[in-house]
């Protein structure tokens, strides 16, 4: 597979590519699919419909990864607390965890068990999906998944959390413990399921000053790295904190891929992280908008890594209203242009 030679630092023909979302509300087939079931939960929920939705932009768009189609809070739904998709908001937990009754009331190992619908997705999508495309799994980081949870929905200053970092850091860090290690069992059963690769998004990870990122956010994450790498070594890991450019020169850890933001230089990115990890990233979501600024972003990421390990990618999710006719021309031009 290229994509997992890539992840690996072995040589391949082309630049592998794929993208961040590449799974959703772009393609009117995703969209006929979402309609049949009825919402997006019910639509993670059905391994069946999930597995057609992860594997449609492969079929589309000929990316060389399927990512699994879910989302990084089923985590908290199926430990027990109560989640809704509400158009024009998004995800909102009635009764956010606000003590140490709430944090009780949730059970881990419920969690894993209630995630079947999860590794279905993966048995039937390996077993559909060409052998030559690999399958990536995924999780949120548990910084990330945690603000959902003590925020209660998406938040633009993390008030709410960050308070509770503050005046509170140890129940925090109970909360963080617990989704750590609910996450380990979670993609260990990914893994056991069919994927080839892991990649860990830790969405909010800018919200952190640099000390509290790395006690709060990195140290958890790379706590799951080492359960993974212990287990599977031959699974590579990629890691995903958005937004921490300024923090760069300070990461560590067993994974094998960093995917670099749209923000954050890939040049700069390249000269501290490159000698140890495969970056993945970063072009601007937005240039897929108009061809010929698609053109001029893979120009220039492809010579800035130019000889040095590699996978193209968007440096975060692609857009709900970018065409589908420029998504594809993006991942031919990086395959053709790559490979001369």
């Amino acid at each position: 597979m290229i994509f997992i030679d890539a992840c690996l630092k072995k040589k391949t023909p082309y630049t592998p590519v794929w993208m961040m979302r590449q799974a959703g509300r772009y393609l009117p087939e995703y969209m006929k699919v979402r309609n049949e079931v009825g919402g997006f939960l019910e639509l993670c929920k059905n391994y069946k419909k999930a597995s057609e939705v992860t594997i449609q932009p492969v079929e589309i768009l000929g990316v060389d990864a399927a990512i699994l189609f879910s989302d990084i809070l089923v985590i908290p739904l199926e430990m027990g607390m109560d989640l809704h998709f509400i158009k024009g908001e998004g995800p909102i937990f009635e009764s956010p965890i606000k003590n140490e009754n709430d944090l009780a009331k949730l059970n881990l190992q419920k969690a894993v068990k209630n995630l079947q619908y999860v590794y279905d997705t993966i048995s039937l999508t390996r077993e559909k999906l060409p052998k030559d495309k690999a399958l990536i799994g995924f999780c949120g980081a548990p910084w990330t998944i945690a603000t959902y949870m003590i925020e209660g929905k998406g938040s633009k200053t993390y008030s709410v959390c960050k308070k509770l970092l503050y005046t509170n850091p140890d129940f925090l860090h109970k909360i963080l413990t617990l989704i750590t290690e609910t996450l380990k069992l979670y993609l260990e059963n990914q893994i056991k399921s069919g994927v080839n690769a892991v990649q860990i998004f830790d969405s909010w990870a800018s919200a952190l000053e640099c000390e509290a990122f790395f006690e709060f956010s990195w140290k958890y994450i790379i706590e799951i790295c080492d359960f993974i790498k212990a287990k599977y070594p031959q699974i590579p890991i990629i890691v995903f904190p958005k937004g921490i450019s300024g923090y760069l020169d300070k990461i560590y850890g067993n994974f094998d891929v960093f995917s670099v933001d749209w923000s954050t230089p890939l040049e700069s990115a390249s000269k501290i992280l490159s000698a140890k990890y495969t970056l993945q990233g970063n072009m601007e979501p937005c240039r897929l908008y108009n061809k010929n600024a698609i053109k001029e972003g893979v120009e220039q990421i492809l010579n800035t890594m130019k000889g040095k390990p590699h996978i193209f990618n968007l440096g975060h999710g692609i857009l709900p209203d970018i065409p589908v006719e420029n998504a594809k021309y993006f991942i031919r031009l990086v395959q053709e242009r790559s490979s001369l």
